[in-house]
């Protein structure tokens, strides 16, 4: 049966509620089945090693209780954990829960392609060429971003801040004990947030790209920006010592300015080619 999307374009006549509730309905559900089936592999196979004239290859085995999931706790209770820290769980299935939570956020990440896709198809109608343009320009760069904003949390940010935050315990000679779950999704809250924060320099692109602001307007008002980002970093770290803080907003400020250098370059660019 040939879909909603499939029978419209942007210059036919408006989509009745109907019609858009069912586009809706088939996007998400796209969206779901490809994170779900992502989520399910990840929780139901192990990634196994396998040494072929001395080159070590990993293929996937079935295996829905050593799964990939809980390699990846092992690796991350390892990298991230001082030894003085144990990782535990104090109920059944709090460790389920917490392998399905790194599913689902790999889910995401790697089904962003088709998330992104949905979305732009959905909002199409509502787009002009040139602000499909730019929203095509900067699909590919956005998933790699996001990608590298978690990476970036995962091996320069998460390890100092619960370092930092370990001390404390270590300092009053205390044996520090983790619920698992806890440790996951503080763990995914840093990973999600700087997945999302390293999109502002393409945001900001696209912002004025699109003419919705002159590139001036990031200069201008960075003195209020700074502010935002110090105040959201403050809010998302889990103490109150005004140190973990700067771990967020510095590299949030750094992408600030990124995003200005970007706005400013391609607004001379544009006027460039238009002189």
């Amino acid at each position: 049966m040939e879909s909603v999307d499939s029978k419209r374009t942007p210059v036919d006549e408006p989509m009745t509620i109907g019609e858009h509730l069912e586009d809706i309905r088939k996007r998400v559900l796209r969206m779901v089945i490809a994170v779900g089936a992502i989520a399910f592999f990840i929780l139901g196979f192990h990634i196994t090693p396998y040494v072929y004239n001395g080159i070590t290859l990993y293929y996937p085995s079935f295996s829905p209780f050593d799964n990939i999931a809980a390699q990846l706790t092992v690796v991350m209770k390892h990298h991230l954990l001082p030894s003085s820290v144990q990782l535990i769980q104090t109920a059944p299935g709090q460790a389920f829960f917490a392998q399905f939570y790194i599913a689902v956020l790999l889910g995401i990440t790697i089904g962003m392609p088709v998330i992104v896709r949905e979305f732009v198809a959905f909002f199409r109608p509502a787009f002009d060429k040139k602000e499909i343009h730019i929203v095509r320009t900067i699909t590919v760069p956005a998933v790699g971003l996001f990608i590298a904003g978690c990476l970036f949390s995962y091996f320069f940010v998460t390890p100092y801040i619960l370092q930092f935050l370990y001390k404390y315990g270590q300092s009053a000679d205390l044996l520090t004990f983790l619920n698992i779950v806890d440790f996951i999704t503080f763990i995914l809250q840093f990973l999600l947030a700087f997945g999302i924060s390293f999109q502002l320099p393409l945001i900001m692109y696209a912002v004025t790209v699109s003419g919705i602001v002159d590139e001036k307007f990031w200069r201008r008002n960075i003195r209020y920006a700074i502010i935002g980002i110090v105040i959201l970093g403050a809010a998302i770290t889990p103490d109150g010592s005004g140190v973990t803080m700067w771990f967020v907003s510095a590299p949030m400020i750094g992408l600030y300015i990124i995003g200005i250098i970007l706005s400013e370059r391609q607004a001379k660019q544009t006027a460039t080619l238009k002189s």
